[in-house]
């Protein structure tokens, strides 16, 4: 690895064979030096996963296209991890997770396992980390994504970000004449309708399964799902400190 060049790990959560990692990983090798270090199976809405339990396993193994790869059977946020404790050489400069086959709009980013990747990055590695997903569960058009992501890669590189801080961003799965640009967004509110669905196995025990429509959005201006909804890509500067500091007066005069 050329010491001039910046380290990039890259992981996802929809597996190491998934065709949005593929496409980061071209995208990105133009700009660093790239390490793969994904999950060996699909992780999708796992959430921040901490593996404390069982033993974790990482293999050596080969992308479509030939490129060596590391895959552990530890989810997203374990890859990152695993590579800050020394599974990977070197130091980090950036962490990238995707690109995401769907969106993670609003409430999502609290199940998804792609940008808890990069919060991991943020915890664990105290390095700059974005998450890129795609607004589509079916297009494999990734070139718009991933040409963002590497922009964007490029400007953090550059600029750093501040401790605790990571980006999400989402990107319309429009050609590229149709991209109406680039907003900075706050996140939007997600709507879940949820429900129960109840069945019973062949011996009579009965079984759950939580199904429902797909998920939607408040199409507020200035949100992640305006931006997306008006062919923008979205970019959600996310802060790990969660307290709610306005509320904190109010609750000391209980």
């Amino acid at each position: 690895m050329a010491s001039s060049r910046p380290h990039i790990l890259i992981t996802n959560d929809d597996g190491i064979s998934a065709p949005g990692l593929l496409a980061l990983k071209n995208a990105l090798s133009p700009v660093g030096h790239v390490t793969v270090l994904a999950p060996n199976r699909n992780w999708s809405a796992s959430g921040h996963v901490k593996t404390m339990h069982k033993p974790l396993r990482v293999d050596e193994t080969l992308l479509a296209d030939g490129t060596p790869a590391l895959a552990t059977d530890g989810a997203p946020s374990d890859a990152v991890a695993l590579a800050f404790l020394g599974i990977v050489d070197g130091p980090i400069d950036l962490v990238v997770a995707g690109i995401n086959q769907g969106a993670n709009l609003g409430h999502d980013i609290t199940y998804s396992g792609t940008v808890t990747a990069a919060m991991e990055g943020a915890i664990a590695g105290g390095v700059p980390s974005i998450a890129v997903s795609l607004y589509s569960l079916t297009s494999v058009d990734f070139d718009v994504a991933g040409t963002a992501a590497a922009s964007l890669a490029r400007q953090v590189l550059t600029h750093g970000l501040p401790a605790n801080v990571l980006l999400n961003v989402n990107v319309p799965a429009l050609p590229p004449d149709r991209i109406a640009g680039t907003m900075i967004t706050r996140m939007g509110s997600r709507i879940y309708r949820d429900e129960l669905i109840r069945r019973l196995d062949p011996r009579d025990r009965p079984y759950y399964w939580i199904g429902g429509p797909p998920p939607t959005g408040v199409i507020e201006e200035g949100t992640d799902f305006w931006a997306l909804a008006h062919g923008y890509i979205s970019i959600t500067p996310l802060h790990l400190d969660m307290t709610a500091h306005a509320f904190m007066d109010e609750l000391r005069s209980w």
